[in-house]
């Protein structure tokens, strides 16, 4: 088993910054990907950024160039750094990390980010 807990988020004007961190703990040896999902109101959760063991990214269209995802290994942390936010990033953000083989997800329970305009 793998436990998630993001922490970071909040309310931001448009333009502004946030980072998002997320604690990984109990079975993280068996953990290969880690992720950022985000769920806005009335939407489909979406991914927004992943990395894996090896350190390769990969973003949804809508934050690159915006959005840095990083992951410390050593203390079991994934980090989303979240730059130029627009009214359109709002939405609860969960962590997600995934195991090889990929038998099941495991999800944190979220942090809001709330960018006003």
């Amino acid at each position: 088993q793998v436990q998630l807990v993001e922490s970071g988020g909040g309310l931001v004007q448009a333009g502004g910054s946030l980072r998002l961190s997320c604690a990984a703990s109990g079975s993280t040896s068996s953990i290969n990907t880690m992720a950022w999902y985000r769920q806005a109101p009335g939407k489909q959760r979406e991914l927004v950024a992943v990395i894996t063991r090896g350190g390769t990214r990969n973003y949804a269209d809508s934050v690159k160039g915006r959005f840095t995802i990083s992951r410390d290994a050593a203390i079991n942390m994934v980090y989303l750094e979240m730059n130029s936010l627009k009214p359109e990033d709002t939405a609860v953000y969960y962590c997600n990390a995934e195991p090889w083989p990929p038998t099941r997800q495991y999800w944190g329970q979220g942090t809001q980010v709330t960018v006003s305009s």
